[in-house]
């Protein structure tokens, strides 16, 4: 049995990622049973190790190594400050400016919340930008009566739309800039245009697309437009304290080129403090445990498929097919990356893709390989759009959307998430070809 499970275990990986799809596509069973059964059998058949240690040496296929814990950290701690930050009533602050500065028009506050998450995200972990900004989703739908999907949709799209924009807005890009040496700067000169490009289409397209639930009553918006937003702040301590924090972490993430501090490090440190103010019980008790232990399951079972080197054949499969074209491999490490990140998540793909464009730069040069790694940043950035599970993002605004009583279903999400991954895909294409191939 293990001898076939050793020979057939790229196989065994993949069907074990393929059915966890099916099931979560399915929807019969809550994302994290599947997640975590899934892992276990991944475990149990030994695609990855219970073993930590082998003669002394970290054995690099033990399963925990597997599990991102720069992202468990970071959501953990983002939602404890988020939740303590919410109870000062600063986000209903925030929201009832916005809705003031709109007039209350449905319209505009898709478009101005969508453009706000997207700029946000180029300098903030998308997971966080969406933590921040769903709260004052929230509130906007109550007030306005109105279905608050269509506004979700737009942000967790443009999170990973902006997200894609700098070095230090998508991890992926994190990656690509270390193996590549490409910095913060070029990154802004090479994917901000385009990617301003394509968040403008892809909000235009979504408002038009959702144009008949963007409605109310002229009643409410003339309510909102002249709303009291005097006594919103409800403890302005705890506003001030917790503001300043969060300011503090936001300001650990953007200067993390320079002080190398990890984002969950930071988050962390922002997070302990506040809670030493308060009950640790009743904040923990907010936090988001099914989707912390979701990405744990999908982190393992993905695991599975790269220990397998499941993930390896698929990136050398690109490279092997390409035949020297740079406008062939170009185009296709564009697609591939973006149709696969839909799928897999970006960030183990990323990391066994870039050690091949290293290998890539080393025959072919690097004038050859650059458009290579921009390909590779835009289709693994903006394929996480594609699918619920893409993204981080995507699972968290899922979840709590859920937990608010508005589920968001696999389907609906895919529907149009695929319309706006092929925009994005599309763009980007076109823009590489002109200015790097052409």
């Amino acid at each position: 049995m293990l001898e076939f499970i050793a020979q057939h275990n790229v196989a065994i990986s993949f069907g074990i990622l393929l059915l966890a799809y099916i099931f979560i596509a399915i929807e019969k069973i809550p994302k994290v049973t599947i997640a975590l059964i899934g892992a276990v059998i991944t475990i149990i058949l030994g695609l990855v190790s219970q073993t930590k240690l082998i003669d002394g040496i970290i054995n690099p296929h033990y399963f925990i190594n597997f599990i991102d814990f720069n992202v468990i950290f970071l959501l953990v701690s983002m939602m404890i400050i988020v939740n303590i930050t919410t109870k000062s009533g600063v986000f209903n602050w925030v929201a009832n400016e916005l809705l003031k500065f709109t007039k209350g028009h449905p319209v505009s506050i898709f478009v101005v919340l969508g453009l706000f998450t997207a700029f946000t995200s180029a300098f903030l972990d998308n997971v966080t930008t969406v933590i921040l900004i769903m709260p004052v989703t929230f509130f906007i739908a109550r007030k306005l009566d109105i279905n608050p999907i269509p506004f979700l949709l737009t942000e967790v799209f443009a999170s990973n739309i902006g997200g894609t924009a700098t070095l230090i807005g998508d991890p992926p890009n994190i990656i690509i800039g270390s193996a590549a040496g490409l910095t913060f700067m070029d990154f802004v000169r090479v994917l901000t245009p385009v990617i301003a490009l394509i968040l403008i289409l892809a909000v235009g397209v979504l408002a038009f697309m959702f144009r008949k639930e963007l409605h109310t009553t002229k009643e409410k918006m003339q309510e909102v437009a002249k709303i009291d937003n005097s006594k919103t702040i409800t403890d302005k301590n705890l506003m001030i304290r917790s503001v300043i924090v969060l300011a503090l972490v936001i300001l650990g993430f953007v200067t993390h080129d320079m002080t190398h501090i990890e984002t969950c490090v930071a988050a962390m440190l922002g997070a302990s403090f506040l809670l030493l103010f308060e009950k640790p019980t009743d904040i923990l008790r907010d936090v988001e445990w099914n989707t912390i232990f979701f990405f744990i399951g999908l982190f393992i079972i993905i695991g599975g498929v790269e220990a397998s080197g499941g993930i390896k054949l698929m990136a050398q499969w690109i490279l092997d097919i390409t035949q020297g074209s740079q406008d062939v491999a170009a185009m296709l490490i564009l697609w591939a990356s973006g149709i696969i990140s839909g799928f897999i998540d970006n960030i183990p793909y990323t990391a066994t893709m870039s050690p091949m464009l290293v290998e890539i730069e080393k025959a072919m040069g690097g004038e050859y390989t650059m458009p290579l790694w921009w390909c590779l940043s835009l289709g693994a950035c903006l394929g996480g759009n594609m699918t619920i599970i893409g993204a981080a993002a995507n699972v968290i605004v899922s979840e709590t959307s859920a937990k608010e009583g508005h589920p968001m279903k696999f389907f609906q999400f895919m529907k149009y998430g695929v319309l706006v991954v092929l925009i994005s895909l599309l763009i980007s294409s076109l823009y590489i070809y002109i200015r790097f191939l052409k």
